[in-house]
């Protein structure tokens, strides 16, 4: 009909729409499924992996607001830059098979080692519900190919605007919560930025979580707990500090197992 999608019903569209991992050209596809079987017949880690070196040499944050300072930083490493370096290869999964696909989340399944490991990486976007479902749904695949975990989060926050409600935002970040919670295979995080509130908690494997010396970690942006309890806007870096998001903070409250350094020069 006239008024058909020129889109639809081909690759591209179906790759725009999340309902496909990668749209490969013909000459591509023997050395791309010769990826796909190194990475799967790959030997697989039964212990937790170990989580990737800090790309930045930063020295520990002195107050709370130096903490989100420097996980705000425009020049800080991002998920792309840690995975470039952890990975020997990786082969990405993308989309949540509902119709969208979020770019600020990096999914797929990777060559370390030798060994086969799945990621799921925030990019330091506010996560939209394609992201989480995405997430989830490779979560769940390395869980049944015995495939552990690796998890970067990164993020200010899940996305809260009216599209993210009406895309479901909050049973989307419940279902990673339940596939992080559920997977019987090893999970390791590690915050490499931004942990904003349950759209970071959600990627995070209980007791396996590590940090960087440029992240944070808050149940609420400072600048919003200052707003809730009433403060000027002035008072957000002493809430920082009340707050104790500094990676040291959070290696002493329990919240994360330790503060990882650079990779040695």
């Amino acid at each position: 009909p006239a008024d058909a999608d020129p889109a639809a019903y081909t690759a591209e569209g179906q790759y725009a729409a999340g309902h496909v991992d990668a749209v490969v050209p013909a000459a591509e596809l023997p050395a791309v499924l010769g990826d796909w079987l190194r990475v799967l017949a790959a030997p697989r880690a039964t212990e937790p992996v170990e989580p990737p070196a800090a790309l930045a040499d930063v020295a520990p944050p002195k107050t709370g607001w130096d903490a989100v300072r420097q996980a705000r930083h425009p020049g800080r490493p991002r998920a792309g830059a840690y995975l470039d370096a952890y990975f020997e290869l990786r082969l990405p999964l993308r989309g949540d098979r509902a119709g969208a696909a979020d770019p600020g989340m990096l999914c797929g399944i990777g060559l370390r080692g030798g060994r086969a490991v799945a990621y799921a990486a925030q990019c330091g976007t506010a996560t939209r519900p394609a992201g989480y479902r995405t997430a989830a749904r490779v979560i769940r695949l390395a869980d049944r190919l015995g495939i552990p975990v690796l998890t970067l989060v990164d993020t200010p926050g899940a996305a809260n605007d009216a599209a993210a409600e009406h895309a479901g935002a909050g049973p989307a970040i419940a279902d990673a919560f339940a596939a992080v919670a559920a997977a019987g295979v090893p999970v390791t995080t590690l915050l490499i930025g931004e942990g904003g509130s349950g759209g970071a908690l959600a990627l995070a494997a209980p007791g396996n979580t590590w940090v960087t010396p440029d992240s944070y970690f808050s149940v609420i942006a400072p600048e919003l707990a200052a707003a809730i309890l009433k403060r000027p806007a002035e008072q957000a870096p002493a809430t920082a500090d009340q707050l104790r998001v500094r990676p040291q903070d959070l290696v002493a409250l329990g919240v994360a197992r330790g503060v990882v350094p650079p990779a040695p020069s």
